[in-house]
């Protein structure tokens, strides 16, 4: 049965759980509520172009999110 982890990359830093999940549907899901808490607690300016999670299993990665900006103009 394989196991499913996930990592996080903040430019060159790299996290990686250890925890180990059984269903990759599963640790996708938390790889996203964790990503999403990760980019909760940057500041308003701070660049989020370099953050980046991967789900990977024994074999190496199996998705990876990142964040992509968009360009445009504020609406006021």
């Amino acid at each position: 049965m394989s196991r499913f982890y996930f990592d996080i990359r903040d430019r060159e830093l790299l996290v990686r759980t250890k925890k180990a999940w059984i269903s990759q549907r599963a640790a996708e899901i938390e790889a996203a509520l964790s990503l999403a808490d990760v980019a909760s607690q940057l500041t308003p300016f701070a660049s989020s172009e370099d953050l980046a999670i991967e789900v990977r299993d024994a074999a190496g990665p199996v998705l990876k999110a990142t964040f992509v900006r968009l360009r445009g103009h504020p609406i006021n």
